[in-house]
This record gives structure tokens, sequence and C-alpha cells, in this order.
């Protein structure tokens, strides 16, 4: 994806404006994991993105509390939660309206029409253009395995017996079904996003950030993966982008050490996982000459290689071939810019992908730890 160089007026991306995102549904239908998951997809692509979970809001002021809290026939329960919900909504508010950020999470269950409404007028009133993502799942065994996996880990339930946490949390799902009305009124932009990624329905949804939102959702998945980052072998000149030199006898013995490492690592995990199905092998390398020759060593036990030139290293530029130190010394205004605007700066005559972010030390960044920074949050 190209570089973003630049910045609208407000200080926002791609003339986009603010954007408030509405999660939707019942609980356990992965609302939290989207949330969190698309909220690190925005800054990825370095947009100001947060979550605002009701929940954790709620847990931070009134601690653990019991299934009646839950309870729609509590009118008092039902009172305070929303008097929470609102809260919430207005941190979140505040948060696009201060200049602080460009796309907000709602992360709440927001199962009526009327609650949706009134969100969606409040949004609209301040400018913020609401977009809600409703989470439906009608398959059961993945509402139980949700569950188990995820919410009686959950600060709710410290210290019960798992069977229990299960029952109970099961019972506020039904308190909360009883009311729950999913969305119909084609005036909302919405996506509903089935049975997490089963099947994806878009209705009135516009603008780029929001288009970024529904691609990112197509390719949702819950399932576990494991994905290995691994440097390219030693080439014979390492410090020059220009010459793409190919390895060296040392980067050789490396790439084959490489694929004897992650061939028996994978055969322990299979042993030691039997009853799980082993996802095939798939290595993804850069166009470069090390990266290629690195990756040969695989191609020749017959597992695929693909070529993605987005991994290609970045051309550094009037950089090239210089060390660190000699950065710092020959360009010392340009280090101080890339410190003060990471995703935007680049050297002189070197190119610069939005989604790599300049070192801390001001010097362009290794591909590693640009991908790093997407799974990890840095």
């Amino acid at each position: 994806m190209a570089a973003q160089l630049y910045k609208t007026k407000s200080g926002r991306l791609f003339h986009a404006g603010a954007i408030g995102i509405v999660a939707v549904g019942v609980p356990a239908r992965g609302k939290t994991h989207i949330s969190r998951s698309l909220c690190r997809y925005m800054r990825w692509l370095g947009v100001s993105a947060k979550v605002f979970s009701v929940g954790n809001l709620r847990r931070a002021k009134l601690g653990s509390i019991s299934n009646e809290y839950f309870d729609p026939s509590n009118k008092e329960a039902a009172s305070a939660r929303l008097e929470i919900a609102d809260e919430c909504l207005e941190d979140m508010i505040t948060w696009l309206q201060d200049g602080s950020g460009q796309v907000g999470i709602y992360d709440g269950n927001n199962i009526t029409e009327a609650r949706r409404r009134e969100i969606r007028d409040k949004l609209v009133a301040n400018d913020i253009h609401p977009l809600f993502i409703e989470s439906i799942c009608t398959k059961p065994e993945i509402v139980l395995a949700n569950i188990r996996s995820v919410k009686i880990s959950s600060p709710d339930y410290i210290g019960w017996d798992p069977e229990d946490a299960v029952k109970d949390y099961t019972n506020r799902i039904e308190q909360q079904l009883a009311n729950y009305e999913t969305i119909e009124d084609l005036s909302f932009p919405f996506v509903k996003l089935m049975n997490v990624g089963d099947q994806l329905i878009v209705n009135n949804v516009h603008g780029y950030l929001q288009s970024r939102v529904v691609y990112y959702l197509m390719n949702l998945h819950n399932q576990p993966r494991t994905i290995y980052f691994a440097r390219a072998g030693e080439c014979q000149n390492p410090r020059s982008y220009k010459i793409d030199a190919e390895l060296s006898p040392e980067g050789e013995r490396y790439a084959e050490r490489l694929k004897d490492f992650v061939l028996h690592h994978r055969a322990d995990e299979a042993k030691r996982n039997k009853n799980e199905q082993q996802r095939p092998l798939t290595v993804w390398t850069s166009t470069r000459k090390k990266a290629r020759q690195t990756a040969l060593y695989f191609a020749q036990e017959g597992i695929p290689v693909r070529q993605h030139s987005v991994l290609n290293q970045i051309n550094p530029g009037i950089v090239d071939g210089l060390t660190e130190a000699e950065i710092k010394a020959k360009f010392p205004e340009e280090v101080i810019r890339a410190r003060q605007d990471p995703y935007h700066h680049r050297f002189p005559r070197a190119e610069v992908r939005r989604r790599q972010k300049s070192n801390d030390n001001g010097t362009p960044p290794k591909k590693n730890a640009c991908n790093l920074r997407y799974f990890f949050f840095l």
C-alpha cells in the first residue's frame, strides 16, 4: 500500500473525518475480539484508533457483580447499565472531538433498535460518522467455545469453577436474547458478520476508511495460526540496498539451518498435538535476492514459496550504506524529523510505507520489526 504522505487540516488521514464504530450483538459473539483486532488494524494503517469497552468501564466502577444485574426486569440495574454505557459513549465522543483520535470503537451489546438509534443520533450530532458492526452466531458450538476459551477467564469469574462460570454466563446470554433486535433499518450504515466470517452483509457503507473496515472483516478469522518470523541470511554486501547482493557463505549455511530448524520444530509440534490437524506450511518472502535464496531451501523440500514485493526492505535513499552513527552525524536534522513524525517522514530519495515506522532512534526500520509491531501493538 502506498504511503500516506499528507495530513488534512484536522490532522486526520484520508479526509475521512471522525468515525464511530459501534459493536452490536449478544454476549459471546466475538464483539470484543473484532473490536480489538480492528483497532490494531487501524493503528497499523497509521490511523489513531481506540476501543471504548462498556464491560471494562463497568468492571472498573462496580467490580464483579451477580447475574441479577443483567436481568432485564431489574429496572434499577438497567438504569445503572445505561448510565455506564452512556458514560463510555461520551468518553469516545470526547476523545474524537478533542483531536486525539480518528476511529473510536464502542464495544458494547447495543441490542435494541431504540438504543442504536440513540447512539447514531448522538454521533451524527457531533459530526462523527457512525458504522455499526453486528456479530451474529447461529452455531452453538462456536458460542460455547468462545465462552470456555475467553469469557470464563474474564475478571467477572475469578475464582469460579469453570462449569459454574459457563452456566452463569449462558444464563446472562439468555437474559440478553429476550430483548435482542437485529439491525433492520436500512438507513443505518452497518455490516453483519455471520458466524465469524461465514457470511458478510454490508449496507449503506461509504468512505475509504469504512471500506477498509469491510475489507478487514472479510478476512477476519478466529482460528489459531502460527506465524514464524525469520531474517534473511547474511548477504555479501549487507549495507548496500542498491547492489541487492546474493547470500554469503555464512548466509547459505544459515538458510539451510533455518529450514532444518523450522521443519524439526513443526514435526515436534505435530507429535505433541496428534489430535489436531496441522496447517500446511507456506513461506512468504520478499523479492530481494538474499530473501529468495534463503527461501530456496524450503522450496527444495516441496514447500510453497510466495514472493511479495510488499515485504521488500524499503529504499533508504541517501542513507544507503551508512551506519546508524553515520546517519546521525551526517543528517542530524533528518533524524530529528524522523523522530517527530515517524509515519510520514522519509529520508531524501528514500521511500516510506505507512505500515513501516522509523525506529525510535530515527533510522530506517527493519522489516521484521515493522511486522511485529502489527501483531504486538509496538
